[in-house]
């Protein structure tokens, strides 16, 4: 059974519905969700998940908002924490350790941490019971793949192009699935462009696909209610979690 992550920013449109929202997820067959944390300049993130970053933030979404919400969530639904370095570094990572562990996260993906630059904070994060999931890039050369998969937890994040989430533009990944698998047994997820009408297509070959702006556009459409956007949202996961698994 291949498995489905599921991206959502946290507090957009707002707490509450980011709770329900993570647990009809679960009830869809999501396996892992990415809380992601609101930031001002998400450099990974294209327009989609951009904007709503910004509206979560301007709604006055606050670190201590995640830590508090996510004592609903995580004890439902693997969760980790996808954030990008900058509230790390000015909170202290400890201090994101230690607020994972009372609420029961799993760990955190963290996209502008490069894997030199993650080693100091690797072995705190593992030592405390926690995953800091890997990135891997199309661009990335064999030795630099066995050197970022021989410590991997989890599952590894494969990026299916090089470019911004949402963007939908393909690579062909065969070759970059065979080096990985060559070096781990680690999961490998395909992020990036994954949405009901590429899922299929994308699964192929690796262990599951990493959900974002497929699902955060429905969450932009004001056209819709929030009980709209929760079903909507739920229905495309269901048919992805199918489609990977056909």
């Amino acid at each position: 059974m291949k498995n489905l992550v599921a991206y959502i920013t946290t507090g957009y449109p707002s707490l509450d519905f980011t709770k329900d929202m993570a647990l009809s997820l679960k009830d869809a067959g999501v396996d892992t969700l990415e809380l992601g944390i609101p930031f001002s300049d998400p450099v990974a993130d294209g327009p989609i998940i951009e904007k709503a970053n910004l509206k979560a933030l301007e709604s006055g979404f606050k670190l201590q908002n995640l830590f508090d919400i996510s004592k609903d969530i995580a004890p439902h639904i693997d969760t980790l924490w996808m954030g990008y370095f900058n509230p790390f570094y000015h909170k202290g990572v400890d201090r994101f350790i230690a607020e994972a562990k009372r609420a029961g996260v799993n760990g955190f993906i963290i996209p502008d941490l490069p894997f030199e630059e993650a080693k100091p904070y690797k072995p705190i994060i593992e030592n405390a019971g926690l995953s800091l999931i890997d990135f891997i890039a199309p661009t990335d050369s064999k030795e630099r793949i066995k050197q970022i998969v021989s410590s991997s937890q989890k599952f590894i994040y494969l990026v299916a192009y090089a470019g911004i989430t949402g963007s939908g533009k393909s690579e062909d990944l065969d070759s970059i699935v065979s080096n990985i698998k060559e070096f781990t047994k680690t999961p490998v997820y395909v992020g990036f462009g994954v949405n009901e009408k590429t899922a299929k297509e994308k699964a192929k070959g690796v262990d599951g696909v990493i959900v974002g702006s497929a699902f955060i556009k429905v969450l932009l459409d004001n056209s819709l209610t929030n009980i709209q956007k929760i079903s909507k949202v739920s229905t495309i996961a269901k048919e992805i979690k199918n489609k990977i698994n056909e």
